[in-house]
């Protein structure tokens, strides 16, 4: 009798044990900037569709530099507990050649091409390095010119087409208003990614480039005309002095408080300008695309941020699962919604929902389908540190722009031999 008991005793547990659900746990992580409010709420959901998946959420490194420094270190170190991460649009290359990232294809199977046919191209193409599908987009971005519309019409003035009109329209705002605390345009020179924008916006206008077909393509004379074009709004007050400690949320928060009357700054602005619980400047903001420089074409810089599965993640069917959630077109509209992340889908652009909220999304969509990508390549980062160090070193008067110039050139050689 004992024997038996004994035997169904153990019957009964091992079924017990096979019918407890086993638990997947997840962790993601995301940039200070991204919102990590939003992203919490938004996985509470999926958690809640998925009742046998619980995903931390782990947020950390306030900008593109110090978020990309972090997964450095713990990507390098082979670590297993991070599972999907978001990175910076012009990662990817990076990334597939340090062998970082699970190329999501395996995963997609037959319903691939239908599958990444439904985000923006310029997207699609970012995001896959050697014909490997190695990151999904998550939000797509680029420069806009914010403005107070309430200070121009005051004067008479439209929006600028180009950068010495800006400067023009600018004096006569600050001369009118009469306050000390008012910048005539705010943009960023700090030694941030950001600041590789700020010196290929005016460099692009005039049909610059930098790397083509692999091969450094530089321009100095044109590189000159935009250096000195920033050095001329300091010089002329209409940015402030320090500019090269401006760094993006910088002119964010100064914008913001009222203290700005152009702000050069990538699209998740708007919302904060118009809800945000101390904006100053609510009702009061436009957005129109980037001045150009005279004779060239207004150009804007290409942003955005994509979502990698760890290759060291223990979980990566059930990571790509969520990924491809986090990358969808319902998440899109929420991201659009909630924080004015602007989406990955042409749709998404003129969804109802998401103009009530965004109206100026109407006309973005055109700015971002035709914004430019920094250079594509696995050396981008030693091409990212000349661009924006030389920038910043011009900017903070702690460098001729003759010596800053040698230095890039003599940096991105050097890193595409």
């Amino acid at each position: 009798m004992t024997v038996f008991l004994a035997t169904m005793y153990s019957a009964m547990h091992a079924q017990a044990q096979v019918q407890v659900p086993t638990q997947t746990n997840l962790k993601v992580l995301v940039g200070g900037q991204h919102r990590p409010d939003i992203f919490r709420e938004l996985l509470k959901d999926y958690e809640a569709a998925n009742p046998g998946v619980k995903v931390t959420l782990e947020s950390g490194g306030a900008t593109s530099e110090l978020l990309q420094r972090y997964l450095n270190t713990v990507l390098t170190a082979r670590d297993t507990s991070l599972d999907a991460f978001l990175i910076d649009v012009v990662r990817p290359a990076q990334y597939a050649a340090a062998k970082w990232a699970e190329p999501i294809d395996p995963y997609l199977g037959s319903e691939r091409e239908v599958f990444l046919s439904r985000y923006l191209p310029l997207y699609r193409t970012a995001n896959t390095i050697d014909g490997k599908t190695i990151s999904l987009p998550a939000f797509s971005d680029a420069m806009y010119l914010y403005y107070r519309k309430d200070l121009l019409e005051k004067v008479g003035e439209k929006p600028p087409t180009t950068w010495p009109d800006l400067a023009r329209i600018a004096k006569r705002v600050m001369a009118q208003e009469k306050d000390p605390n008012l910048q005539g345009l705010s943009f960023q020179a700090k030694a941030i990614e950001g600041t590789v924008c700020t010196f290929l916006l005016p460099y692009w206008s005039m049909g610059g480039e930098v790397v083509k077909d692999g091969k450094l393509q530089f321009d100095r004379q044109k590189a000159e005309a935009g250096l000195a074009m920033w050095r001329q709004m300091v010089s002329d007050g209409v940015s402030k002095a320090n500019v090269s400690e401006v760094g993006t949320d910088d002119t964010r928060k100064e914008f913001q408080a009222g203290r700005v009357v152009f702000g050069v700054l990538w699209g998740y602005g708007w919302n904060l300008f118009q809800s945000g619980a101390d904006s100053r400047v609510k009702g009061k903001v436009g957005v129109v695309k980037l001045p150009a420089m005279p004779g060239g074409e207004s150009v804007s810089c290409m942003g955005g941020w994509s979502w990698a599965v760890s290759a060291f993640s223990r979980n990566k069917a059930e990571t790509v699962k969520l990924v491809r959630w986090l990358s969808s077109p319902e998440v899109a509209k929420q991201l659009a919604i909630r924080g004015s992340m602007q989406p990955v889908f042409a749709d998404v652009f003129t969804d109802p929902d998401v103009l009530r909220v965004n109206p100026w999304l109407a006309d973005a969509l055109p700015v971002v389908e035709t914004a430019r990508p920094r250079p594509v390549t696995p050396m981008y980062r030693p091409i990212s540190d000349a661009l924006r160090l030389n920038t910043n070193a011009v900017m903070a008067g702690a460098r001729k722009p003759d010596a800053a110039l040698n230095e890039i050139e003599h940096r991105i050689k050097r890193a595409l031999r």
